[in-house]
């Protein structure tokens, strides 16, 4: 059995994806036997703070969104006055890491600060996540077509993110070839609430969209007569509405997850972690992806490609929901052949990256 190692933790707090897959991570490393120090900003501490003691509250990089697009002024203008009030805050945290904790290795999930900890102290670093797929695979003409320019920008950022380390663990439900060496695909990182799921095919489908008011939706929502479970759409409701086919609920992670895994087919965002759980439960799913996140487009790209579901611009024209509907067989009879055994092999990944760790001391 190896040894225990002391390990420093990095996770961004843009887009809770980060902070679920890495709730996954950390609880395997502690039962294991690591001693983790964990850094992180945002929504991705207040999360992780709830099932692990000591999380550390670092500034982080954070997104402006106005009705479902990226702010990208905002957002510049909010990270830059942020970022330099916390800068010196940042250095006296990481002199009581250097101090008291003396990490022997770091893992990153897309976090800048505890990267800049161990090239400064020349540590090994870890990363695991899922943006460097943009950056670390090939990826066909066709997935990119219409958005070279975006593809090119999203993938020179995430190049920048984390340049230069020990080792890259990518987490993808699609395969592409990979363009750099030190990089292992893994398949989804999945909490356990998914892998303890038991996958059925119910009649309706489940509804999860942020922009509140949106009377087009909701009427092609009715015209399918599809019974739909809708979250997000009425944020301050405590109890089940109903209106019509539509039942709009108030967000319950294990009535969430419940809803999917029962679901007939998914409409939501472009986001990762919600798409790879989709994909294990073998449930469709039309992908909407924020304006301006090329990361989501590029998955909503490939889960079309694949014929696990379908990918929108918008749903302003009704015919995206339609045809989505129409053609759930078909995807059900590609997410069949969709294999996974858990989280065996992510794991198995880390072990290995571990041992070379401490082989680096």
């Amino acid at each position: 059995m190896r040894s225990p190692m002391r390990l420093l933790y990095g996770v961004v707090g843009e887009g809770m994806g980060h902070a679920i897959r890495s709730r996954v991570i950390l609880s395997y490393l502690l039962k294991q036997g690591h001693d983790i120090e964990i850094m992180a900003s945002g929504r991705a501490c207040d999360f992780l703070a709830k099932h692990f003691s000591g999380v550390n509250r670092i500034h982080g990089f954070h997104i402006i969104y106005e009705e479902n697009r990226v702010r990208l002024g905002r957002t510049i203008a909010s990270n830059v006055v942020k970022g330099l009030a916390a800068i010196p805050r940042q250095i006296g945290a990481y002199f009581g890491l250097i101090d008291d904790f003396e990490p022997e290795g770091v893992i990153s999930d897309f976090e800048s600060w505890t990267y800049w900890y161990a090239k400064a102290n020349g540590l090994p670093i870890l990363s695991i996540d899922n943006m460097q797929v943009l950056n670390r695979c090939r990826h066909p003409k066709e997935v990119i077509r219409g958005h070279e320019k975006d593809f090119e920008l999203a993938r020179a950022f995430v190049k920048s993110k984390l340049p230069f380390c020990n080792h890259y663990i990518v987490s993808s439900f699609f395969q592409p070839p990979l363009a750099r060496k030190k990089t292992t695909l893994v398949p989804p990182i999945l909490r356990d609430e998914i892998l303890s799921a038991s996958p059925t095919r119910g009649e309706h489908l489940l509804v999860y969209q942020t922009a509140e008011g949106n009377d087009a939706l909701i009427a092609t929502l009715k015209q399918t007569k599809l019974p739909c479970r809708v979250y997000g759409m009425r944020r301050s409701i405590t109890q089940d509405q109903h209106d019509e086919n539509l039942t709009y609920r108030p967000f319950s992670e294990q009535a969430f997850v419940d809803d999917v895994a029962s679901a007939r087919g998914v409409i939501a965002g472009g986001g990762f972690t919600l798409m790879g759980e989709c994909v294990y439960l073998r449930k469709p799913m039309l992908s909407v992806p924020v304006g301006g996140q090329f990361e989501q487009v590029l998955n909503a790209r490939w889960l079309e490609r694949l014929g696990f579901g379908r990918y929108a611009p918008s749903l302003d024209d009704p015919r995206a929901i339609h045809d989505f509907v129409a053609g759930i067989d078909a995807h059900e009879r590609a997410l069949a052949a969709y294999r996974q055994e858990g989280n065996r092999l992510v794991f198995a990944a880390v072990d290995e990256q571990l041992d070379r760790m401490a082989a680096f001391g």
